[in-house]
């Protein structure tokens, strides 16, 4: 028996110091071998190869401020979850990420926890009402902040917004999205804190585009990431390029903006505009196109009921037909529409207003599954045309981007556009048009417009450095110029947030969406490449909940404990038999 238990003894003195010894060979390799496990089906924990890049080139702490603590429902309990776990693989990719949760809540004071609300509004975080239904039937309103403020060295924090709320979309389904969203919006933050020189965009002027206060909004928002200006091409060449000169005289041409925007034209570009936009498109430009091939405007309808919707030549249809797209010379009118207020009458001095349909408003939707426009909300539209895809533009991505409804008409120009038709039922069986395409990211090798077309002695002189075809570039097409207009306050006179219609108080996401647009054609693929994970929520069937939570209470509290005191029992016999002398 003795020599039993010597032996026994031994074998467990060896056993532990072959566990000491692979655990300390393990923690050696790992000093050296950093890698990560990811064991669940949709790979959740795995960061796309962009955001290692960007965490691993972190040179200084960036800070994350989350303000989601507190006592939430469970769908947000999930959200913070996730929002911790996300910054938690960060850390592991860079020891220059730290964060901390906030309850902007917490403090018993309403004037004190007032001013904090203040704060964290003016510093760009919205705020989200919340009723939350208790199990008893009650329910409870309460104010919380899905967002955070990201700061890097200090500087200036980065508002950032983590819950996605679409309009018609259930409070589980935008939960779902938020998460799907979160490795994006985050690491799209830290790239953004960190850039220690801004992209350069400019608004081109000069052909009737939209003034200064009509875009003010998107401008204040994009000012944030981006150098934005102000350009009149006026048939300068050195307006959209500059050049540089070697040693060796050797002339080379480059873009001076990452970007332009050229936001709902009215007047004709002449040649040599056309000339000069095409030569920054060659040289690897980027283009957001905002163009209206009809033009009609709700200001006609305010002092008379009807108008016609006319075309208009802006001189840039071949131009855009070389690259990629027609713009057709009509309206889309869609049954899936937004509202617009009309006076019917006045009552103890004040105006009464109702709603209508407006047909010519249409409520636009994803037309692809591409990452710049999935999951997005609603985009309103002002008179939109459709776009098709040209057959002729070889080497050229024809990604379609946003699309009106199924129940669509489409009217060819000229277009009669009166009031009238508010107060009529509409015939359904006019609108059978399937979604028609109203916007388009064209990427590629884009063939110049002014090849074989142009005298010799301009294509060899080198100061002109034309070019026949693009490096590879790409440009967004979009017929409706006053997507990116926001509306000017009716009382105060100041401009509205970009999307914010102050008739019907509905928030549309037209600011999401140039931003989108704005950062796929600044920034690349990179990041906007992330929003196209699919991640699987698996959330709580809260009438199951409901009906078996006391059933699942005791199964949670009994049988663990019932497992264990079983489990000791059965452990002590087999001991008590195996050592006990017979």
């Amino acid at each position: 028996m003795d020599n039993q238990r010597k032996s026994l003894k031994k074998n467990q003195i060896i056993t532990f110091l072959v566990t000491l010894v692979i655990v300390v060979v393990v923690n050696i390799i790992g000093s050296f071998v950093f890698t990560r496990f990811d064991l669940t089906s949709e790979k959740r924990y795995t960061l796309s190869n962009t955001t290692k890049e960007i965490l691993g080139n972190l040179e200084d702490y960036v800070y994350f401020k989350v303000y989601l603590e507190g006592d939430f429902p469970a769908g947000f309990k999930k959200l913070r979850r996730e929002t911790k776990e996300m910054l938690d693989e960060f850390r592991a990719y860079s020891k220059f990420i730290d964060y901390e949760f906030i309850n902007p809540s917490e403090s018993t004071d309403p004037a004190e926890r007032n001013e904090t609300y203040k704060l964290l509004y003016q510093s760009g975080l919205n705020p989200t009402n919340l009723v939350d239904k208790k199990p008893d039937g009650s329910s409870q309103q309460m104010i919380i902040w899905p967002g955070a403020l990201v700061s890097y060295r200090n500087d200036t924090e980065l508002a950032v917004d983590l819950l996605e709320n679409q309009i018609g979309q259930s409070s589980e389904g935008a939960l779902n999205a938020s998460m799907q969203n979160l490795e994006f919006k985050l690491i799209d933050a830290v790239k953004k804190v960190t850039r220690f020189k801004k992209p350069v965009i400019a608004f081109v002027e000069g052909h009737g585009e939209l003034p200064e206060e009509d875009v003010y909004d998107i401008t204040q928002t994009l000012s944030q990431n981006y150098s934005v200006g102000r350009i009149t091409i006026d048939g300068r060449i050195d307006a959209l390029m500059h050049r540089t000169q070697n040693e060796e005289e050797d002339i080379k041409a480059f873009p001076s903006y990452d970007a332009i925007i050229i936001a709902k034209p009215t007047e004709p570009f002449s040649e040599k505009d056309k000339f000069l936009i095409d030569q920054y498109i060659m040289h690897g430009g980027k283009v957001l196109w905002l163009v209206e091939p009809v033009y009609v405007t709700m200001d006609s309808l305010q002092s008379q009921e009807s108008t016609i919707g006319i075309e208009q030549d802006l001189k840039l249809d071949d131009m855009l037909f070389k690259y990629g797209v027609r713009l057709n010379r009509n309206l889309l009118l869609d049954l899936t529409c937004a509202a617009l207020p009309i006076r019917t009458g006045q009552m103890a001095g004040q105006a009464q207003l109702e709603y209508f349909r407006w047909f010519y408003f249409p409520l636009l939707q994803a037309a692809s599954n591409h990452p710049m426009v999935r999951n997005m909300n609603a985009i309103k539209a002002d008179f939109v045309s459709s776009i098709d895809a040209t057959t002729s533009a070889d080497g050229i991505d024809q990604i379609p981007l946003l699309k009106t409804s199924d129940y669509t008409k489409v009217s060819g120009a000229p277009v009669f556009v009166t009031l009238a038709m508010l107060r009529q039922t509409p015939d359904k069986r006019m609108f059978t048009s399937k979604g028609q395409n109203v916007a388009y990211l064209l990427k590629g090798t884009f063939p110049s417009l002014y090849a074989n077309r142009i005298p010799q002695e301009i294509m060899d002189d080198k100061g002109m450095h034309f070019r026949e075809e693009s490096v590879p570039t790409a440009m967004i097409v979009v017929a409706d110029g006053d997507i990116i207009r926001n509306q000017i306050d009716v009382k105060r006179k100041t401009p509205l947030q970009l999307g914010y219609d102050q008739y019907t108080g509905n928030t549309y996401a037209n600011k999401e969406f140039i931003e989108n647009a704005i950062s796929y054609l600044v920034d690349g693929e990179g990041l906007i490449d992330i929003r196209s994970r699919e991640l699987k929520i698996r959330l709580l069937d809260t009438t199951k909940v409901d009906q078996q939570r006391t059933l699942w209470q005791v199964v949670n509290t009994v049988v663990p404990i019932g497992l264990i005191i079983i489990l000791g029992l059965v452990l002590a016999w087999i001991k008590k038999r195996k050592y006990s002398k017979k």
